[in-house]
């Protein structure tokens, strides 16, 4: 099942998506639903949408917290200068970095140096704390995609990487949550990044240095994980520069493309890009 959040002129609403693959009697489509489906149980209203004549959204913005996890992958710490961190090494991005599919990535003015890493990232389906891995399954929702856009230049100098990875719009997510996977087999599907139409990463998850029920048990061990809240796993070699006007493009196996433009951060006003900072959420 694909869930997404979208609009089509008026307030955020969820739906099912039924793609021409799927072979079903709705193709390209969105099963409108009630509710959120994160917090209730939902229903199908009757409504369909065409997908072209709805606007994405982010699938989630976290009611409290992303938690990143870095150097996940040993050829992406490698590619870097970085060694394996012994444990996870793990951050926060705030809920204000997330944008949805299509919506501008604004290059922040502080920076000259800004990088994409193409990412599966997990979606908490309940409350949770201190989560063995042998039950990290049952707190999983589902996954989207990922891009931990980073200002690679002040990670170093800051000495820690609030501002080089929690700035606005450094966190795209979607194009929607892909729910029918198991814990297992989102631990084997290819990561592949492209800039301007050419391929800078293709990588599998399961390259991963710790996979997806380890990293849930670890970062439970220290933080309450909320319904919504999201955790991306790491990136795989390939991460490289863009810079405005570029456009970067992830795709994961059987979970779609997420798609978005770099803008200069004066491309558009700062209430221009708060109202639609806004309008997501």
């Amino acid at each position: 099942m694909r869930v997404a959040r979208f609009s089509v002129g008026g307030d955020p609403r969820y739906g099912i998506v039924e793609l021409a693959e799927d072979n079903g009697p709705h193709p390209d489509t969105i099963g409108v639903i009630s509710g959120d489906p994160l917090a209730m149980a939902v229903q199908f209203t009757g409504e369909r949408v065409p997908l072209a004549e709805a606007r994405l959204l982010a699938p989630v913005i976290p009611r409290s917290k992303v938690v990143a996890v870095g150097r996940n992958y040993a050829a992406h710490a490698a590619e870097l200068g970085n060694e394996v961190p012994e444990t996870p090494l793990t951050f926060f991005k705030p809920n204000t970095a997330v944008i949805g599919p299509n919506e501008p990535i604004i290059y922040p003015s502080f920076s000259e140096q800004v990088s994409f890493e193409g990412e599966l990232a997990v979606v908490i389906g309940r409350i949770c704390k201190e989560v063995p891995a042998s039950r990290a399954q049952e707190v999983i929702f589902g996954y989207t995609i990922a891009n931990d856009v980073t200002a690679r230049d002040k990670q170093g100098p800051d000495k820690q990487w609030a501002r080089a990875k929690g700035f606005d719009t450094s966190c795209p997510l979607g194009p929607w949550i892909t729910s029918h996977y198991t814990i297992e087999e989102a631990g084997d599907l290819m990561i592949t990044t492209t800039l301007d139409g050419e391929q800078k990463q293709h990588g599998s998850t399961a390259l991963m240095i710790r996979p997806i029920a380890e990293l849930i048990e670890y970062i439970t061990s220290y933080t309450t994980l909320l319904p919504g809240d999201v955790i991306l796993t790491g990136t795989p070699e390939g991460v490289g520069l863009m810079t405005p006007g570029q456009q970067v493009s992830i795709s994961i196996t059987g979970m779609g493309t997420l798609t978005n433009k770099v803008i200069a951060a004066d491309a558009g006003t700062d209430d221009e890009n708060a109202q639609q900072n806004q309008e997501q959420q």
